[in-house]
């Protein structure tokens, strides 16, 4: 089928002041994020393309905007519920720091197919939608435009890495061992046997960000705020 490319949206005051968004509305990137949101736009896939966002629509249709504004960008497609953030319920505009202290923190770290946030959704229902998003949408464009189809898909930290787990066969409970940064590039190849991921966690610029950013001793629900300089995710990393 058709390839699939991921983008995260970019930094939002939320993601800065360690504040689990969600799907709090008037959520929007601040400076580093709206620079980071440039950056998808200036590596343009080959064939013919689609795009696709999700919901809530501020973080999201910044990042698309700046992808789709540019002459050699994607036409806008229907927003796709699919992708839409996680549920988080009651969890949702909480600052992380005082999540850490619930007892659900160690079980989305741990074992995140137990998951259910109160008042939510399950991160096994929010895997399952968005896998199912994946792989409609890569069937629809490749039956509209052939196996050269691209289509570019702007969502949320989680909901990427559930995808990808999803591509790469790993249970849920491996998911938090994929990092997704802010307005990085994730790449699916959805063949008629399996799918194929051609790359995770890519971005623009040097490797420097590297050197900032000390392996964290617990994954950042939602995504997270990315390296402290903004930088994005290294420069074409060998496809994994």
């Amino acid at each position: 089928m058709a390839t699939l490319v991921l983008v995260r949206h970019g930094r939002t005051t939320a993601n800065a002041s360690g504040v689990l968004a969600g799907r709090t509305a008037g959520v929007r990137l601040d400076d580093v994020g709206r620079e980071q949101a440039r950056r998808p736009a200036e590596r343009p896939a080959g064939g013919p393309r689609g795009g696709a966002g999700s919901r809530p629509p501020e973080r999201r249709r910044q990042t698309s905007r700046a992808i789709l504004d540019r002459p050699s960008g994607v036409p806008v497609t229907p927003i796709e519920r699919g992708i839409t953030e996680c549920d988080y319920g009651d969890w949702q505009g909480r600052p992380l720091k005082e999540l850490a202290g619930e007892a659900l923190w160690s079980v989305v770290q741990n074992q995140p197919s137990a998951a259910v946030f109160p008042g939510g959704e399950s991160l096994q229902a929010m895997q399952a939608r968005a896998g199912a998003a994946g792989r409609r949408h890569a069937a629809a464009f490749e039956a509209e435009h052939g196996p050269g189809a691209v289509w570019v898909a702007v969502s949320h930290g989680d909901i990427i890495k559930s995808i990808l787990a999803d591509a790469y066969g790993m249970h849920l409970d491996l998911f938090q061992r994929i990092s997704v940064g802010p307005a990085s590039v994730s790449i699916v190849r959805y063949g008629p046997n399996r799918p194929d991921v051609v790359a995770t966690n890519a971005g623009a610029g040097d490797l420097s960000w590297l050197r900032q950013a000390a392996p964290a001793a617990a994954a950042a629900v939602g995504g997270g705020a990315g390296p402290a300089s903004g930088a994005a995710a290294g420069d074409e990393p060998p496809a994994t």
